[in-house]
């Protein structure tokens, strides 16, 4: 997720526990989406609609923390 941010997300992860749980919630919800692509874990179509959307939540989130704490670097 956001690999651009590589070295942000590697700050923001030690120095912000709600930013790291944040991360590693999307990570989770990321796997249980590509193991259910794959067959691994079943999950109605509606399922897998409402774990995407909650793990787009938390990339714009994620994404949003970033890019203010990018800003307050640079100011």
């Amino acid at each position: 997720m956001l690999s651009e941010y590589r070295e942000e997300i590697s700050e923001l992860k030690q120095q912000n526990a709600h930013f790291a749980k944040i991360f590693e919630k999307h990570n989770e919800l990321d796997q249980k989406a590509k193991d259910a692509d794959e067959g691994r874990l079943h999950l109605s179509d509606i399922e897998l609609e409402q774990l995407k959307k909650e793990k787009l939540l938390l990339k714009d989130e994620a994404l949003r923390m970033i890019l203010e704490y990018k800003k307050s670097k640079e100011d």
